[in-house]
């Protein structure tokens, strides 16, 4: 195949082979075009590594005639890929998404190919990366071959994901709808609630990382009178354009990248993508400087607001797996929540529901057998449920679990306090009597 070749999705995935290691572009920059001219191959193909984040869009890898031609190897687990990652046909790798490029670079994990959907390009010859250039850069700078499925609905993003279609063995155009993701409609009287509760720790001239989720949504929509905010955040999404257009984020206190809100990847709806779209407020980087810890203490007031599946009485955090089933990744939670609390100002931030959606509590005495501990108690500050909220750091073991208590819904406060007195009480009398 000539170098920089305009190919069916039939023709450039034939260079594929049996072992290759394949990167995946992730998010709304699936390249599900190409995946699904992979996948009618699996009868010629055995021990395809594909390697990935998120993926979204219509790629069905839990179907029975893949998988034992694709082994889905995930660096971030999302529903495409969570069934076959807790199978014999998959695997997760735990890793700070700050550190996934070195992988790349280092040869840690060396790529064959490299699957990439991107914007058409410019006069010059460089496409962008749009939407995505959190790992995929590092991917193809280090892939040894670069096919581009090239979306004229992909947004031209400013910052590092410009990559010369000279770098590209093969290219494959396809007009198609990105994928995507609306949470705007999705909040309850809970969540609203959390939110309330997450705003009123932000103070003006605050510089955020927020993620996309009813959560995040509904702290975002409670900042509209607050000032000078910045945004240095690993993942975009719609809820930040109202503030972006209304002057609320500014970014004009920020120490890096002053004036520019600065992201890795986004999700969203159509409306992000054209407001992303060659606008140059908007720097789009290799996730390896936006999650960096030493980038992001240096903005005044850093404010980290992630989530978790349940956290314990001692103030570790879960947020990848419900007991051994992998569900998510580590991804960069912990990233930010060490980052901002260097910064000064700084509040690191773990809002959940008490509660799951079957009334099961998320804050519990111990975490599940075989839980990972994303964010371990030596990192937790601010904890945040509809109940209020509290700041863990410099509290002793017995003192955060009385906070954490306080924290959860009534109907489970009593069995908490049992847990409580089993551990730090009639242990101590227990000791103290031998």
């Amino acid at each position: 195949m000539t170098t920089g070749q305009h190919v069916t999705a039939a023709e450039a995935v034939q260079c594929i082979q049996s072992g290759h290691r394949v990167f995946v572009h992730g998010s709304a920059a699936t390249p599900d075009h190409l995946l699904k001219a992979l996948q009618e191959r699996h009868a010629e193909l055995k021990d395809v590594e594909l390697v990935s984040i998120t993926i979204l869009g219509d790629t069905d890898f839990n179907n029975p005639l893949y998988r034992k031609s694709f082994y889905i190897n995930s660096l971030f687990v999302s529903a495409a890929t969570r069934a076959v990652v807790n199978s014999d046909d998959g695997d997760y790798v735990p890793i700070f998404l700050s550190q996934i490029p070195q992988l790349f670079r280092m040869r840690i994990l060396p790529l064959d190919v490299a699957l990439i959907q991107v914007s058409p390009p410019d006069k010059h010859g460089y496409c962008s990366l749009g939407t995505s250039v959190d790992i995929a850069r590092a991917a193809v700078e280090v892939s040894k071959y670069v096919i581009a499925q090239i979306n004229p609905k992909m947004p031209r993003t400013h910052g590092e994901g410009f990559i010369h279609i000279s770098k590209f063995h093969a290219t494959v155009w396809q007009e198609a709808t990105l994928p995507e993701v609306n949470y705007s409609s999705k909040a309850d009287a809970v969540t609203a609630q959390i939110g309330r509760n997450v705003a009123a720790l932000i103070e003006d001239g605050a510089t955020l990382q927020v993620g996309i989720g009813n959560i995040p949504d509904q702290v975002l929509k409670n900042l509209g009178n607050h000032q000078d905010l910045g945004l240095h955040t690993e993942m975009l999404s719609d809820g930040v354009i109202p503030l972006i257009e209304k002057g609320v984020i500014n970014n004009r206190l920020k120490k890096v990248n002053t004036g520019r809100s600065v992201t890795a990847f986004m999700a969203g709806t159509r409306r992000l993508y054209d407001f992303v779209d060659d606008n140059p407020a908007i720097r789009v980087m290799d996730i390896g400087y936006v999650n960096d810890t030493s980038v992001i203490r240096q903005n005044p007031k850093a404010v980290a607001i992630n989530s978790a599946i349940e956290v314990d009485l001692t103030g570790q955090v879960c947020a990848d797996s419900i007991g051994t089933y992998q569900y998510s990744g580590i991804g960069g939670q912990m990233d930010f929540m060490h980052g901002s609390s260097l910064s000064p100002g700084g509040k690191p931030i773990i809002a959940l529901p008490s509660v799951t959606s079957k009334g099961v509590s998320r804050i519990v005495p111990y975490l599940k057998t075989g839980a990972g501990v994303v964010t371990t108690r030596g990192h937790m500050h601010w904890v945040v449920t509809e109940y209020g909220a509290v700041n863990l750091f410099g509290k002793s073991l017995k003192q955060r679990s009385k906070a954490l208590i306080a924290l959860a819904h009534p109907d489970h406060r009593e069995w908490l306090e049992k847990a409580y007195y089993e551990r730090f009480v009639k242990t101590g009398m227990q000791t103290v009597g031998s």
